[in-house]
């Protein structure tokens, strides 16, 4: 019953959070987020073209510079793959309190009115753990994505739980503290709004929009469970 009706909270939260991608505040940050997450990629790709070039130039193999940019290409494809949510949400984690007071002040004025603002340097600690957390996890599950990939699907449900868990307590990282006498989400709270952001991670394009949507989804998902919070 209980999962029931956070589910629909959940479900609830998403459609809500939805309009929020289109406000200026949220346009702003997307734009940042999406130029610094693209910018950091870039740089990763220069950074293993730069290694695969001495590498090849160290051991005197041939194949030229097609054969280190074909290197560098894949590996930064796996790198995106394994570490885009990652970036993205750590770089957005910089800037989300301007989001979240955006949404706070449309949806919820009230809450918005008594916030405290989370600052400059909690928000730098924040994007800093919560890309360690990310990183750390994922690379110790390798070995696990590996050897499931047999399975066809096993890889891919294990990818959802983990960063959903992940992704919950990121969000909660983003808007809790701006709220300290309301309660905390629950755990499976956390992981339900983790799992909806997880998967749109996984939709093209939807996920350029997934940092934002799933700031805004938090915001709903905290503050919404009272009509009235004073």
């Amino acid at each position: 019953m209980a999962r029931g009706i956070a589910g629909a909270m959940v479900l609830t939260a998403a459609l809500r959070a939805f309009p929020s991608i289109f406000h200026p505040a949220a346009l702003r940050l997307l734009e940042r987020t999406l130029f610094l997450t693209l910018l950091i990629f870039a740089a990763l790709a220069g950074g293993l073209w730069y290694g695969f070039h001495l590498v090849r130039l160290h051991f005197g193999w041939g194949g030229g510079g097609m054969a280190e940019a074909t290197a560098a290409a894949l590996a930064v494809i796996a790198a995106g793959w394994l570490l885009f949510r990652a970036t993205a949400m750590a770089v957005m984690g910089l800037f989300a309190d301007d989001i979240v007071a955006a949404v706070e002040q449309d949806s919820y004025p009230q809450a918005a009115a008594s916030a405290r603002p989370v600052g400059w340097g909690r928000s730098a600690r924040f994007a800093l753990a919560s890309i360690g957390r990310t990183v750390g996890w994922n690379l110790a599950a390798l070995p696990l994505y590996a050897l499931l990939l047999a399975t066809g699907v096993g890889t891919v449900g294990l990818f959802l739980a983990l960063n959903a868990y992940l992704l919950g307590r990121d969000m909660a990282d983003m808007v809790e503290p701006r709220h300290p006498a309301l309660p905390p989400l629950t755990r499976g709270s956390r992981w339900l709004i983790g799992l909806v952001s997880a998967l749109l991670f996984l939709i093209p394009l939807v996920n350029l929009l997934a940092p934002i949507w799933s700031a805004a989804m938090a915001v709903h998902m905290l503050l919404g469970r009272r009509k009235t919070i004073a």
